[in-house]
């Protein structure tokens, strides 16, 4: 049996793929998107998905729904202005990117009481809610915070959401959930747009020849780029620390080639970090609930080690 409802603000690729898994486990779902276009996208496919964010959100605030803030970073502030007079009692997440500017400004609009900051690890180069679907999020990380203060209603709320969506859940506090994306989803976007711009240098003739290591070391290059710094600039200070990472790696290559005609370390290390990726077995976490003693800083260090939550 699933847990009240869910409002979902923000049709586009993530949001929309909520608004899909919500409906398709069982919950009463709808939503807001901002687009007339996205509205009528969704609503032929038989979504409940509205433009009006004052109906949409009194909604919410009548039947206690979990609201889901989906838009980008740019648009959060009006959309909490706008959480603030409608529906300020509601418990509330978000999937959006990054974690500790998201709730430096839920806090200025004085709606911590009752958040749990939320970032599923799915999504693809393309965006809008032509691009959502139901399955985004099968067997994927979803960060859901456990910072100091958070309340075991919302957070079990959240969580569930995320388990009935097909995720597993990743508890995780905000900060050092910036400096971890930062290294595997920001930085790789940063680094796609640069092996691009690279690769074309060598004009029709090398953009000719590219096959499958061009092709999947640059696929997320093709994501709308007001997209990719809405995702990448609000986490500066973590992406600054991880290109600096990168760029001393990479120089070192770079002298070591010029020097003696090897890339030295980097090759064999680069191997190793990969195949620890690929054989990196996830564990589960099953002895920790919610409103335990400590519950909070028990689950940080068990999702600091690989583990996950699986049932709720």
């Amino acid at each position: 049996m699933k847990t009240s409802a869910v409002c979902v603000l923000g049709a586009g690729l993530i949001g929309g793929s909520v608004l899909r898994a919500a409906t398709d486990a069982g919950y009463e779902a709808w939503g807001y998107n901002r687009s007339e276009a996205g509205v009528r996208a969704a609503r032929a496919d038989g979504f409940d998905v509205d433009g009006d964010i004052a109906a949409v959100l009194r909604r919410a605030a009548a039947a206690d729904a979990l609201i889901v803030i989906g838009v980008p970073m740019p648009a959060l502030d009006s959309i909490l202005s706008d959480i603030k007079e409608f529906a300020p009692g509601c418990p509330l997440t978000d999937v959006i990117s990054v974690k500790a500017p998201v709730a430096a400004a839920v806090h200025r609009h004085e709606l911590g009481a009752h958040y749990v900051g939320g970032h599923p690890m799915a999504g693809t180069s393309e965006s809008g809610w032509a691009a959502s679907t139901s399955d985004l999020f099968r067997d994927a990380a979803w960060a859901v915070g456990v910072d100091p203060g958070t309340q075991v209603e919302p957070w079990s709320r959240v969580a569930r959401l995320a388990l009935d969506c097909g995720a597993v859940v990743v508890p995780v506090i905000a900060a050092e959930h910036d400096r971890a994306v930062a290294r595997i989803s920001h930085l790789p976007h940063v680094l796609a747009e640069a092996l691009a711009v690279t690769g074309a240098g060598g004009g029709d003739l090398a953009l000719g020849l590219a096959a499958g290591s061009f092709r999947d070391g640059t696929r997320v290059a093709a994501t709308a780029p007001d997209l990719v710094r809405a995702i990448c600039e609000p986490n500066s200070a973590a992406l600054l620390e991880a290109l600096d990472d990168a760029l001393r790696l990479l120089t070192d290559a770079r002298d070591r080639l010029a020097a003696d005609h090897t890339l030295g370390p980097l090759i064999d290390a680069g191997y190793s970090e990969r195949d620890r990726y690929d054989t990196l077995r996830r564990w589960d976490i099953t002895d920790i609930r919610p409103g335990d003693h400590n519950w909070l800083e028990r689950l940080r260090e068990a999702g600091q080690r690989g583990g996950v939550i699986r049932v709720l």
